[in-house]
């Protein structure tokens, strides 16, 4: 569309400048410009170039003068000179044909040739011809002297005299008896020099021994056709050039019908096969340069081999030349040859190696070849073989070059070449989240083993050039690509074997050279796109504002605001209240309490969908395994941020809140001290006597002690530290990739040291059993100052019915209690929070009805000193039985928690 386009505005400035027709015409124009348009597309047969003629013309001329030949350059100026007054409109059709016709003018015009083209000179004087000198000499009117004769035998002597009349007059009068249109023919260019038949001779004598038939001895046996030194020597030569000869077959075994002249058959035997060793190793290499290849990282190695060869050909020209050629007295030595030929031959051998190993090994990939290259030159210097070292280096990078072009268009541009296969970057069929386009967008291609489809010696280096192309990719996303390509640097370090392997560093290993140069070649890219990226979190994204909502939220680094969100959730629970279950009521407690941390837009909460079917009331107040794990809060990051927090490190973060948060249910249950009880008689009878009463402290000292280690070593010895340690890793990362598994560590490791692993369930189990406990005393503790509450009530009303006079005092009471009816609409709320521990005492609360509660203290007590040697004992045992980084983390909480042991 766009050249018809162009067609047409050219058609209608060409109307313009040439035609005539008004513009009140349109309907002319429109004519005339479809009538122009249809004869431009149809015309087929377009006329020649006269500018282009010209141009040539004028170059050939140049080109005359520059390799010398100014009369030839002149003599062409001087005829288009010449020209120029009679040219037409066809003139530049010829000329352009006679300059199609032209064969290497430069060199094959000779000045001589344009005498041929002078027209023939005009002759004065009388021209002689047949006729006048008949008509001189009188033989003109003599009839018998033209006549034809018929020596056949015949009788009509008459008939034939008649049938053969003389010739006419007509015939006298041409000038010559050869036609002026004659033409020489290659015949006539024959020059047939002095001796031309004796070197023919010479030569077919020379060659005669390739057809000679074997000749018989006297036992009737075939005897070896003779050959000189220099028959063999040039046979030699030919077949290790790849080409056809006598001695030798395809398959580089040399033929067993000829033998050296003067030599043993033997000593021949194993000269010849020397030879025939050396082009048996050379044929892979000229055949596989023969082979057609699809793939870029073959063409080029092919490349590189036929300049090898190439070289190595030379090398057996100039040996021939010296041969041929004789300047000075030259020995034809059939066994210096091949010391002369072994410096060229040996890497030479190696390349041939290398393609006989990837023609034997089954699908090997295209880049094989290059592991192979770099092993064998590493090998070629670690064996002081300069040339091999140089050699197969060269060709190692060059080809390299070509494997550097996909790396180079993914770390600067983030794109793939389409359909590549070499590379070890895919691209995955479908586009994915934003925020899982880091990990799930783009992966890294590996073979049905298991290992990287890349070069060995790339490996090292793989992990920089994934990122550094990632890296662009988000940037792109992020609209920030033009400023890393603004940071890159404009030159980037070479990668030829004279620049990453110097002379001087000859003793350095190459794999080391490769390794550094690489090195910085990748620095080169790497570090701009992912520094620029990592400061762009930061700054932009604010990934550290992330980090601190979720250690508010998750690792409930701000005491008070996670305080006020826990104990509004318990106070729900406490009253038995249903509505802790609503994820409306849960967002609201939770943006309430972190309102001056976070942004509370971010934040919601949930109730998980493992939960299940929900429990009695009664049953997830008295349990924190029940009712606090399906709680869940949820803080909404951008999705920048999502690639370096994970949703898995994000369920690390939810399960440490989670422990959180059965810890601080058990010490919100406990921290409320009980100073005295009105329930106690003089003879140690009541509600709770002393000795139940020291019971009972005893417990929740040792229970709030509990509580208290395990909160102090969470935050202490596990949050503090390893929160300041992921600070500095994150600051000290040099791309994404490093930020991700810093973070992923850390939770990782924040989850192993709060007991949260898989191995440890057994001992998580059993603190959640004594967090458990602390509501298990609790509830006993209130179960019965409920009971001992209705003992004394129905005691007192006993008694003021059975006493016979009211006296002042009862009615003191009666006044108290009226005045306590009075107040029962004030107190209704609070009942509603504090439920009636009476009719939990049926429904089992604790786990203790129908057990006195003494008898309930003393196993509480039990079960108590059973979990805590337990989970020291435990962590003891883990700690020194594991190699993790948290075993030292275990066994110092073992060491705090012995101490109870000691203690009690």
């Amino acid at each position: 569309m766009a050249y018809l386009e162009q067609l047409g505005a050219l058609t209608d400035e060409l109307i313009a400048a040439v035609g005539t027709l008004p513009e009140s015409a349109p309907e002319r124009l429109d004519a005339a410009r479809e009538s122009a348009l249809r004869t431009l597309r149809h015309h087929n047969f377009l006329r020649t170039n006269q500018f282009e003629v010209r141009d040539r013309l004028n170059g050939l001329e140049e080109r005359f003068h520059v390799v010398g030949r100014d009369a030839l350059a002149k003599a062409l100026s001087k005829r288009l000179r010449a020209l120029e007054p009679f040219e037409d409109k066809h003139t530049p059709d010829i000329l352009h044909f006679i300059l199609e016709l032209s064969d290497r003018p430069a060199h094959n015009s000779k000045l001589s040739d344009l005498e041929r083209l002078a027209a023939p000179e005009t002759d004065s004087l009388y021209k002689l011809t047949w006729k006048d000198i008949a008509r001189e000499d009188g033989w003109h009117e003599d009839s018998a002297l033209w006549r034809d004769i018929d020596y056949s035998p015949s009788s009509d002597e008459d008939d034939q005299d008649d049938a053969h009349s003389a010739v006419s007059s007509e015939s006298l009068t041409s000038a010559s008896s050869v036609p002026d249109s004659y033409r020489r023919t290659a015949h006539d260019l024959v020059i047939n020099p002095p001796g031309g038949k004796l070197l023919l001779d010479q030569v077919r004598e020379s060659q005669a021994w390739r057809d000679a038939a074997p000749a018989t001895g006297a036992d009737g046996r075939s005897k070896k056709t003779p050959i000189t030194t220099s028959q063999l020597l040039r046979e030699a030569l030919f077949m290790l050039g790849g080409l056809e000869t006598t001695l030798f077959d395809s398959s580089c075994n040399f033929i067993p019908v000829y033998q050296l002249s003067g030599v043993s058959w033997d000593t021949y035997k194993a000269l010849a096969s020397s030879f025939a060793e050396c082009g048996r190793k050379l044929a892979p290499l000229r055949a596989f340069i023969k082979t057609k290849e699809d793939v870029p990282l073959l063409q080029v190695f092919q490349d590189s081999l036929q300049r090898a060869l190439r070289s190595f050909d030379g090398q057996l020209a100039a040996i021939q030349s010296r041969l041929v050629a004789v300047e000075q007295d030259v020995p034809v030595s059939l066994i210096g040859l091949l010391p002369e030929l072994r410096p060229s031959l040996i890497p030479l051998y190696v390349l041939s190696s290398i393609v006989c190993q990837l023609q034997e090994e089954r699908n090997a990939h295209a880049f094989r070849y290059l592991e192979l290259l770099f092993d064998a030159a590493g090998t070629a210097q670690m064996e002081g073989s300069d040339g091999t070292y140089k050699l197969l280096g060269g060709i190692f990078f060059d080809c390299l070059q070509v494997y550097l072009k996909p790396i180079r268009l993914w770390m600067e541009e983030g794109r793939l070449l389409p359909g590549d296969r070499t590379f070890f970057v895919s691209e995955a069929s479908t586009r994915p989240p934003l925020p899982q386009i880091w990990r799930s967008q783009f992966n890294l291609r590996r073979t049905p083993e298991g290992n990287l489809h890349a070069p060995r010696f790339l490996r090292p280096a793989i992990h920089r050039i994934f990122t550094a192309g990632k890296s662009i990719v988000v940037l792109k996303h992020l609209k920030h690509h033009e400023s890393a390509r603004s940071r890159r640097d404009k030159a980037e370090p070479k990668m030829d074997f004279a620049t990453v392997c110097p002379d001087h560093l000859e003793f350095a290993p190459f794999s080391e050279l490769f390794g550094a140069g690489f090195h910085a070649w990748i620095q080169s890219k790497h570090h701009t796109a992912s520094a620029t990226l990592r400061e762009l979190l930061f700054s932009g994204f604010g990934l550290s504002r992330g980090l601190d909502a979720l250690q508010s939220i998750y690792l409930m680094s701000d005491g008070s605001r996670s305080d006020a969100f826990a104990e509004a959730v318990f106070r729900h629970l406490d009253s038995f209240s249903a509505s802790w279950r609503d994820r409306f009521t849960l967002t609201e407690i939770a943006q309430e309490a972190f309102s001056s941390s976070v942004d509370t837009y971010r934040l919601s909460a949930e109730i998980s969908p493992r939960a299940g079917l929900p429990h009695s009331a009664v049953a997830s107040r008295s349990s924190v395994r029940l009712s606090l794990p399906v709680i869940r809060l949820i803080y909404r990051l951008d999705w920048p941020v999502q690639i370096v927090i994970s949703e898995e490190s994000v369920q690390g973060y939810q399960a440490i809140f989670t422990f959180l948060l059965q810890a601080r249910r058990a010490f919100f249950v406990l921290k409320h001290p009980i100073l005295g009880s009105s329930h106690t008689s003089s003879d140690g009878g009541g509600a709770v006597n002393d000795h139940l009463a020291r019971s009972y402290y005893s417990l929740r000292s040792k229970l709030l002690w509990f509580c208290n280690t395990v909160m102090t070593y969470l935050t202490t010895l596990v949050l503090a530290p390893n929160t300041d340690r992921l600070r500095q890793g994150l600051r000290d990362a040099a791309d994404v990739d490093d930020m991700i598994t810093v973070h992923s560590e850390f939770v990782t490791r924040v989850v192993n040291e709060s007991l949260q692993g898989p191995k440890l369930q057994p001992i998580r189990d059993c603190m959640l059993d004594m967090f458990d406990l602390a509501l298990k005393v609790e509830d006993a503790r209130r179960t019965e100052t409920a009971r001992h509450d209705e003992e004394d009530q129905e005691i007192s009303r006993l008694s003021v019915m059975s006493s016979p006079v009211k006296t002042p005092a009862n009615k003191g009471k009666k006044a108290v209690r009226r005045t306590e009816d009075d107040d029962d609409d004030d107190e209704e709320d609070e009942n509603e929070r504090q439920p009636d521990w009476g009719s939990v005492v049926g429904q089992g609360a604790g786990g203790v009805s129908g057990k006195p509660y003494a008898l309930a203290l003393g196993e509480m007590h039990a079960d108590f000193e059973r979990h805590l040697r337990f989970v020291a004992g435990g962590l003891r045992g883990v700690g020194r039985a594991s190699r993790d980084e948290a075993a030292g983390k275990w066994d110092l909480l073992a060491e705090m928690l012995e101490v109870g042991i000691r203690g009690d």
